[in-house]
């Protein structure tokens, strides 16, 4: 919300706009509202032309941890067309330089700092690298490499003037890899903080304002306000001065097809003396759908898909969940990233929720386990390979990720039955594989004759064998 940070963002302008150079490291517990900061700072940066680079991190991105260095070239060259012809006669001289076999040293002084030593003396505006979350997808000692390496190397004298701006959580191995010779600005975002207070409930006010005025009839005839001074303060205090449980408790009242003064009640019902508690309020909203178990397994399986998918495939994989998908990503919006245009991936990006959802002392009876949140995948992919002649969106996946999810699925009647359907498969001379009314391509085919075919008869028996035993 634009009127909310005010002062750290006045701040943050205050400290990108001088000439000497600054490393600041934004920290905070998870919910605080670090990546939203970072985010709005980016914006600020790129519409001022004076955004160098900026890498987001993502849990479901890991694989990814490596091509942060490559990643942060590329943008640099958009942003400075001088040094584009120094970065791709880097790449051209060596051959492995954007590879993972190369070390991120030798990534970051050829493809970052030698082309920088151009710009010396032909740029003078300060400009900003903005790394957001870096410990959500790397070790303790990856994330502290890689924050020395970052910060010792772009501190040279002979560069220009880059200030860096990292997120994380207040992690002792981050503050210690950063070296003292260095200008750095720690800023620690606490939910104790009183600006952080007044912020939160500035956004509730005007978020259930502006819900109010949305709902024709909510303060009844006659009118009176809404919600109650008792009730606000209630719900403030609740919050904890988390910016991710407010956002999550005005999208749980403003839910399409509900009442909010019904749902504002609901929220109330429980009445924490502990601040915030997002673990609670998780439950109290899962506890409020029409299947609880089955928005849980959505969750689960979306954490536990081996890359992340757009909603169109996403929809061809729960085929027979979709309106619980879409009611599951309705709700929890604040904490998944779905792109509204469709143009993007969908996943849990908050580490609250995924913590809760993999953490059985935290999801408490809604909790999924991985065994099952694969067993589910698994069968979504066989079903959707055994229904879909026509490849729909889903098909690329389901093809090269079923044995996959079948390896670490748990054994139930309901994957037994799929894997008998699906292994029911005809191979021709050709190479062709016909499964379910389903032709593979030659290619195709010797794939799921060499592994997939053979993985899946195995694992039939076995799970067969599993059943058994478990009914003795």
């Amino acid at each position: 919300m634009a009127d909310t940070r005010v002062a750290l963002r006045a701040s943050l302008r205050e400290l990108l706009n001088r000439d000497d150079r600054t490393t600041v490291w934004l920290n905070g517990l998870a919910g605080v509202g670090k990546s939203s900061i970072a985010f709005t700072v980016a914006e600020e940066m790129k519409r001022a032309g004076r955004l160098a680079a900026t890498f987001f991190f993502s849990h479901k991105h890991a694989q990814r941890a490596d091509k942060i260095i490559p990643t942060i070239a590329y943008q640099l060259a958009l942003t400075f067309p001088r040094i584009r012809d120094d970065i791709t006669r880097a790449v051209e001289k060596d051959g492995i330089l954007l590879s993972s076999d190369k070390s991120r040293s030798d990534q970051m002084q050829e493809l970052i700092i030698n082309p920088l030593y151009t710009l010396k003396f032909r740029q003078k505006t300060p400009y900003a690298i903005i790394i957001d979350a870096l410990d959500e997808c790397l070790s303790a000692e990856e994330a502290a490499r890689l924050v020395t390496l970052l910060t010792e190397t772009l501190s040279g004298p002979d560069l220009p003037t880059i200030h860096l701006i990292f997120t994380s959580r207040p992690e002792t191995h981050i503050r210690s890899a950063m070296s003292t010779h260095i200008r750095v600005r720690e800023i620690s975002l606490t939910t104790r903080d009183d600006n952080t207070i007044q912020d939160v409930r500035f956004f509730l006010r005007a978020s259930l304002d502006r819900i109010r005025t949305n709902c024709i009839g909510i303060s009844g005839q006659p009118p009176k306000p809404w919600p109650s001074d008792d009730e606000f303060e209630t719900l403030a205090s609740k919050t904890g001065g988390l910016f991710v449980y407010a956002a999550m408790v005005i999208n749980f009242i403003s839910t399409t097809g509900h009442h909010p003064p019904q749902r504002l009640d609901i929220l109330l019902r429980e009445r924490s003396t502990n601040g915030a508690d997002i673990d609670q309020l998780y439950r109290q909203i899962i506890a409020t759908s029409k299947n609880p178990d089955v928005h849980c397994r959505i969750l689960a399986s979306i954490i536990q898909l081996t890359s992340p998918l757009p909603l169109v495939e996403l929809q061809d994989l729960f085929y027979n969940e979709q309106e619980a998908l879409a009611v599951t990503l309705e709700v929890f919006s604040p904490v998944i990233l779905n792109p509204p245009d469709g143009v993007g991936d969908v996943e849990i990006y908050h580490a609250s929720l995924r913590d809760f959802i993999k953490d059985p002392l935290r999801s408490k009876q809604y909790h999924v386990d991985d065994a099952h949140a694969h067993a589910h995948l698994a069968c979504c992919c066989l079903g959707l390979l055994i229904r879909d002649s026509l490849r729909g969106a889903g098909h690329g996946y389901a093809c090269a990720e079923w044995s996959n999810h079948l390896a670490e699925a748990y054994p139930s009647s309901t994957l037994r039955k799929l894997l008998v359907l699906f292994t029911k498969g005809t191979l021709f001379e050709d190479g062709t594989l016909f499964v379910n009314e389903t032709f593979l391509s030659p290619e195709e085919g010797l794939f799921y004759q060499q592994v997939n075919l053979h993985t899946a008869r195995e694992t039939c028996l076995s799970v067969v064998s599993a059943m058994v035993m478990f009914k003795k």
